[in-house]
């Protein structure tokens, strides 16, 4: 059976337009919260094949997404690579900073793929147990959103302790990102062949930074990227998330060689038809917030985008992804209207 979001990425869009949700799995939904509870900390939850499968499914036993994306975090890459990473309620991901050249030499790509091989498990147990119309999403984040959490050792909104490395000691950061380069590289390809169809890489945090950095820390890590992975699996679309690149978004498109495109919410829809979609298929972009609000605004704004898009190849997903409030039946409401569309 033809998978609808694979078919649409590959630039055959048909009569449906296919969806699926950024952190569709999560707090919003009272039995993944059940699940969590039996878990003592995120990253274990990460590492469990049989419940990280199921968090997976959950949501497309609800809503029935034409999608899944696999259930992991970002910070299994640096965790793979031998930086300690631990969550903290209330604070976030915490991570012992590496930012010199002694704690730089600590991480390593040997032994990487044993240490995250539970999620290469979780993958492969996803394709065996997904509808067969239903498209597997593997993902990872990208070089620089991941690295800002590696120097800084949390999250932060202004990535003041990465940008500041990149200026002062650029050879430094230049290792670190090409690290990040080949483990991600390696990991994407690990996920492919446990049987994901897609994969994305989100760069969170990829805004704001001066065009020249953009170039050197966004874009070429992402294209290298996708080299690499092409190199092994030509088959296999690629999806990139520059959020809120503004306008770099083009640029980047262009230049990775990514197969489609995440918008965030704030992307003119109308320029994204004109200057994106011509290029690559495109992904978005409700606002999550108004999610939360449902009624008749979502499904208003919901076909408006469904609407705009509707000239190329385009999936439906939301600008970033579902808060933790977000009540399910607005979600359901949501994935009717997308459902009743027809193109």
């Amino acid at each position: 059976m033809a998978k609808l979001l694979l078919e649409t990425l590959r630039g055959n869009p048909g009569e449906k337009v296919p969806f699926w949700f950024m952190r569709q799995a999560g707090r919003y939904l009272p039995e993944y919260r059940e699940v969590r509870k039996t878990v003592p900390t995120f990253m274990d939850f990460c590492y469990d094949p049989a419940k990280a499968t199921e968090v997976t499914l959950q949501p497309i036993r609800r809503y029935g997404m034409d999608g899944a994306i696999l259930f992991a975090d970002i910070l299994v890459v640096p965790d793979g690579l031998g930086q300690k990473v631990w969550f903290e309620t209330g604070l976030g991901p915490q991570l012992d900073p590496v930012a010199t050249e002694a704690s730089y030499s600590q991480l390593s790509l040997s032994g990487f793929h044993e240490k995250v091989g539970n999620v290469y498990e979780t993958v492969s147990r996803l394709s065996a147990e997904l509808p067969e119309n239903t498209t597997l999403i593997g993902f990872a984040g990208a070089p620089w959103t991941v690295a800002t959490y590696m120097i800084g050792g949390q999250g932060s909104k202004d990535h003041a302790a990465a940008r500041q490395l990149g200026y002062s000691n650029p050879e430094l950061f230049g290792k670190i990102l090409n690290l990040l380069v080949d483990a991600t590289a390696e990991y994407l390809c690990k996920q492919i062949e446990a049987g994901a169809d897609v994969v994305q890489i989100f760069d969170s945090w990829s805004a704001a930074l001066p065009e020249t950095m953009f170039d050197r820390w966004v874009i070429e890590p992402t294209k290298a990227i996708v080299e690499k992975v092409r190199a092994k699996h030509s088959e296999t679309p690629i999806i990139g998330f520059p959020r809120l690149a503004g306008a770099l978004l083009k640029k980047y498109v262009l230049e990775t060689g990514i197969d489609g495109v995440s918008l965030d919410t704030g992307v003119p829809l109308g320029w994204a038809a004109d200057e994106i979609q011509t290029e690559v298929c495109v992904q978005g972009n409700l606002d999550p917030h108004l999610v939360v609000a449902g009624g008749e605004m979502m499904v208003s704004e919901t076909n408006r985008i469904l609407e705009s898009l509707k000239g190329g190849a385009h999936i439906f997903n939301l600008g970033h992804g579902f808060v933790p409030e977000t009540p399910p039946e607005n979600v359901a409401l949501l994935a009717e209207t997308i459902k009743a569309f027809n193109r």
